[in-house]
């Protein structure tokens, strides 16, 4: 039915249901990462604070504006690691979010059974599946179709699907997927072109996300110590990754935070300060 352009104009517009700020119930969003940066564990401890309805399971402090079911579909890794994920994030939830993700968040693990979002079969179990969901999340985009990556007719086809089952559903759709090669080695992965394959990926998407480990220079830049010296984080650089947002369509609130690696690989937020120029001063002398 065609929008009454009459309505529109005089009438107070609808609020916008975020599943956290700026990523749209009902669209497509993607989280982009070289393979091991830990995009898988931030999406899964995602899902935990959308599927989790009591306070205490936002681990990331994503702040979802409401909780809902959330389905996982894990194509990448097998079941015995995922378990070992759930457990290592289980230690830090009280009983009371145990109980809320456990009844809100399914995680199918479908590594191995060429699950074909292309097939009209397939496509359909899933939308059955995930009717009344308010997020699917996707790990990772590679391993459920069978199309050419590179080609921009069929990434734009295969939005378009997904943008089907965001619109059957009503949930948030959020895909996984790596990035390219060239801007891995040039270290620009947090870049909205860094995606691997077509630019359509992107450019259809309504949100993109990324995670990115610490480079060298923001080791010597930083220190998570709060102490006056504030010495620089240097060579523990592999226990911290940047969240950011790359492209957002429906809000403009910038997004950038930290976050450490803890036993486990769980991420917990980190607060970073500004290295003191003492320690500058040292480093360099050391030098």
């Amino acid at each position: 039915m065609a929008i009454n352009i009459m309505e529109a104009f005089q009438q107070e517009p609808p609020q916008l249901d975020f599943i956290w700020p700026g990523f749209l119930a009902g669209t497509v969003g993607a989280l982009v990462a070289p393979g091991a940066t830990g995009k898988s564990f931030w999406a899964l401890e995602a899902a935990i604070a959308v599927s989790c309805s009591v306070s205490g399971g936002d681990l990331l402090d994503i702040r979802p504006q409401h909780t809902g079911r959330v389905v996982y579909f894990a194509a990448e890794d097998p079941e015995p690691v995922l378990i070992r994920r759930l457990h290592a994030i289980g230690r830090y939830l009280d009983e009371a979010a145990r109980e809320a993700i456990a009844e809100n968040l399914a995680i199918e693990p479908v590594m191995g059974r060429r699950l074909n979002v292309m097939s009209d079969a397939h496509l359909r179990r899933v939308i059955d599946y995930c009717a009344g969901a308010r997020l699917i999340v996707l790990d990772t985009l590679s391993r459920i179709h069978t199309l050419d990556e590179n080609s921009n007719s069929d990434m734009s086809h295969l939005i378009s699907v997904l943008e089907h089952v965001a619109a059957t559903t009503g949930a948030a759709v959020l895909y996984l997927h790596h990035v390219s090669k060239g801007s891995a080695r040039e270290g620009q992965t947090d870049q909205q072109q860094a995606a691997r394959g077509a630019s359509a990926l992107i450019d259809n998407a309504r949100w993109c996300g990324f995670v990115a480990k610490m480079t060298e220079d923001e080791a010597k830049r930083w220190s998570d110590r709060a102490s006056y010296e504030r010495p620089p984080i240097g060579n523990r650089r592999g226990f911290f990754l940047r969240f950011g947002v790359s492209k957002q369509n429906y809000d403009v609130t910038p997004i950038d935070c930290w976050y450490e690696r803890r036993e486990g690989g769980v991420l917990v937020p980190v607060e970073l300060f500004e290295v003191s120029r003492n320690s500058r001063s040292g480093n360099r002398e050391q030098a």
